[in-house]
């Protein structure tokens, strides 16, 4: 059964439900894969000699945009939407929680039908002959490459993150409706706001002390993958998102920020991140602001997430993140985010792209890959993803399985 629950007295008469602003968040998750397909370029085109390694152009402004890493934006957004019923029923008892079952089940006809049709095209592209690397295939089929050192990356390098969503969602299903009833008990909101706070707080504060203990004290190189892209290092992300959904139900509609404060915001924290990139990729891999790089920039993504969903009053340059074509790639992100990889080496490995030692071919290996995957995508999103989402119909609003021939009214 799903978890219904009535709101109590003090939460009936004012209590309006919290705005997700939808059509913002698609710009900004278009943003993020626009963002994405040009650093892995930007990845690609690496020279690397006697000498060291090289970036594409040798302008560390440039680089410390081209290479910020906006992961930890895609874990942020994905945890406050999720998080957000959860959070209603938890602090006000409204709405509808879905099953675990049901939750899962939606999660996976989401994610599914592009990764496993993706992983199956270019794992059988790369191992013409059987039995190839099965190990590899297996752990991408069960999500638990993340562990493997040497294969983390392999068939498709970005799903790592994959693995860390996976992670999230039992994360949730395990620990929100214990939430739930754990808050039915406390007697008045701001307990049971205090008591979902701290919660995200310990889920947040966790992957910085396994940070510090790997990185500080058993003195794990940053080159151990799985120890730094495992759950146990990057759930900071999704404890921000699920924090941003706790302050947002909390606040409802109180404390909006105006336009001059929402754009202040905005613009320290875009700046920040900024500042942050800069300073993790010129003082070394191993050193502090890139040891700590992923929890803070989640702090940021927070910030900037909470300037444009809790303003009063949209500022101007938030009406460009609900531009027709930014929205457009939002909606293709997910299939972008999958594709964009395999599509860039095709080109480079066919000999369509500049030679990694153009450096002035780069913008235009950005261009044309970017170009490339955006239709990819396009077409992945309307022959599966889109195909695989109506597969929700099977189930009704309480998450049971649709009888399509009842012979009832």
């Amino acid at each position: 059964m799903t978890l219904t629950t009535a709101p109590p007295a003090e939460a009936r008469p004012t209590r309006k439900r919290t705005r997700t602003r939808t059509q913002e968040l698609q710009g900004v998750r278009g943003l993020a894969a626009l963002s994405t397909v040009a650093f892995h370029v930007w990845q690609q085109y690496y020279v690397y000699d006697a000498t060291g390694s090289h970036p594409p152009v040798d302008n560390p402004y440039l680089a410390a945009l081209l290479s910020l890493e906006v992961i930890d934006l895609f874990f942020v957004m994905s945890a406050y939407l999720l998080t957000l019923p959860y959070a209603r029923a938890a602090i006000d008892a409204e709405g509808t929680v879905r099953t675990g079952q049901d939750f899962l089940f939606r999660r996976a006809i989401r994610i599914l039908p592009v990764y496993v049709t993706a992983v199956l095209v270019v794992w059988a592209s790369r191992n013409p002959t059987l039995p190839g690397d099965w190990r590899d295939l297996l752990e991408h089929l069960t999500f638990t490459h993340i562990f493997d050192r040497e294969r983390i990356f392999y068939t498709l390098g970005p799903t790592w993150s994959l693995s860390l969503e996976i992670s999230f969602y039992l994360v949730l299903i395990a620990v929100g409706p214990l939430t739930i009833r754990a808050c039915r008990r406390l007697p008045t909101r701001r307990a049971r706001i205090t008591a979902c706070a701290a919660g995200c707080a310990a889920l947040y504060t966790l992957p910085l002390a396994w940070i510090t203990l790997a990185h500080y004290t058993l003195g794990i190189p940053h080159t151990d993958w799985p120890v730094y892209f495992g759950p146990q290092a990057r759930f900071g992300g999704f404890a921000a998102g699920m924090g941003l959904a706790v302050l947002l139900v909390a606040l409802n509609d109180r404390g909006r920020l105006g336009t001059r404060t929402a754009t202040a915001l905005a613009a320290t924290a875009a700046t920040a991140l900024y500042a942050l990139s800069y300073t993790a990729h010129t003082t070394g891999p191993e050193g502090f602001w890139r040891t700590y790089y992923h929890p803070l920039a989640a702090v940021l993504w927070f910030a900037l997430l909470y300037a444009i969903l809790h303003n009063s009053v949209q500022p101007r340059w938030q009406g460009a993140l609900r531009a027709r074509w930014l929205t457009a790639v939002g909606l293709i992100s997910y299939s972008l985010y999958i594709w964009h990889e395999p599509v860039m080496l095709f080109l480079y490995d066919t000999g369509l792209l500049p030679s990694e030692g153009s450096r002035s071919g780069f913008a235009l290996a950005v261009a044309l890959v970017t170009a490339a995957a955006v239709l990819a995508a396009t077409v992945s999103y309307w022959a599966v993803e889109y195909p695989g989402s109506l597969l929700a119909r099977a189930r009704d609003r309480r998450g049971r399985p649709r009888d399509f021939y009842s012979s009832s009214p």
